[in-house]
């Protein structure tokens, strides 16, 4: 069932984003209102609210820079936060994540984003979407705040799948370059491989192995393979592109959210110390504000998953309105760069033959 809307499909030039309203920590009201915000800015999209069409209609109703660009197409199930990816793939097929996912597949909408269980939404994506011939694994990669000067690197596989051998990283490697170059305006991405150390007799096995790979593939695939990089280098200026496993990759990721979130904490205490402090933090306010707007994540909310037959991001649970904007916009970002047809392209080029079996 649809709601009638002005526009069911997009116009010519403008690129339709799948959402799936109903997942996420903070209900369709927040996604709803990140839809909003993006479409304000981007006046070259157009939208479909996965969902249940009496929960949602009311709150796109209130929202009047989503009138004529917004469908909204009844999805009576929500895949909770709780559920098991195997019992979604099995049982799912009613729910708003679902149907957000099969309109990418069916090639109506160019990418799909939700807020949702990522483990469901990674195994719905791969059931139905299929995974790239040439790639084994699909990867999650993000985008972390650096000292580079584009602000932030790329780190993958960061939960996708905690295997990964020699192989399945330099096709990371091949996947994370083409993300830094269409979402990051790099020409030739900087490439680093996490271990434990930077010497190349370091690390494990597979480790080393993947090493000479990534290294054999840097010229044709146009990136620079800066070598083994330490975990001080995911934030750094040594490398744009930061290759790991899933396993590996997820603990930095929220170790780092961790860390920052209690240094906040302690800057709020300390400058709530004393009066002093709290005058110094008023003196202070402006450069705190930069600060915070410079590391935001919400600015660059949203997880992609490389690899599929399709285009899929992820934003954050707790993500708020802000950060669903953040998301679409990264969303509509890689369509019109035709960012997954690169990547299918890099891929069959350098890695022909056949997906290796499980």
């Amino acid at each position: 069932m649809t709601a009638p809307t002005d526009q069911t499909a997009a116009k010519a030039g403008q690129t339709l984003i799948s959402v799936d309203a109903m997942g996420g920590d903070q209900g369709p009201a927040i996604v709803v209102a990140g839809c909003a915000l993006s479409a304000k800015v981007n006046p070259d999209i157009t939208l479909i609210l996965h969902g249940d069409e009496s929960v949602l209609a009311p709150l796109v109703a209130k929202r009047r820079e989503l009138q004529g660009r917004c469908e909204i197409r009844h999805a009576a199930d929500v895949v909770t936060m709780d559920d098991k990816p195997s019992q979604v793939v099995r049982t799912g097929k009613d729910t708003s994540m679902w149907s957000a996912i099969e309109s990418v597949r069916t090639h109506e909408a160019a990418v799909a984003v939700s807020c949702g269980n990522t483990g469901a939404l990674m195994a719905l994506s791969m059931i139905r979407l299929k995974k790239l011939p040439g790639v084994n694994r699909p990867a999650i990669a993000v985008l972390y705040p650096s000292s580079n000067p584009q602000g932030f690197n790329v780190i993958l596989d960061v939960g996708a799948d905690v295997r990964a051998d020699a192989e399945d990283l330099m096709r990371y490697a091949l996947m994370g370059a083409s993300y830094a170059r269409n979402g990051m305006d790099l020409k030739r991405p900087r490439v680093g491989l996490l271990n434990v150390g930077t010497e190349e007799h370091k690390g494990r096995a597979e480790l080393k192995e993947a090493f000479d790979l990534i290294r054999g593939q840097s010229d044709d695939a146009g990136y620079d393979f800066v070598g083994f990089v330490e975990g001080v280098d995911v934030s750094g200026t040594r490398a744009d592109v930061i290759v790991t496993d899933g396993f590996t990759g997820n603990v930095a990721i929220k170790t780092g959210e961790g860390t920052a979130s209690m240094i906040g904490a302690r800057l709020r205490e300390a400058f709530k110390y004393s009066p002093l402090s709290r005058l110094a933090s008023l003196l202070a306010y402006t450069s705190l504000q930069r600060l915070s707007k410079k590391i935001d994540p919400r600015r660059v909310n949203g997880g992609v998953f490389l690899g599929l037959n399709g285009t899929v991001v992820k934003s954050h649970g707790s993500a708020d309105a802000m950060g669903v904007s953040a998301a679409i916009k990264l969303a509509a970002q890689l369509s019109a760069n035709r960012f997954n047809d690169k990547i299918a392209t890099r891929v069959a080029v350098v890695l022909p033959g056949e997906e290796k079996s499980e």
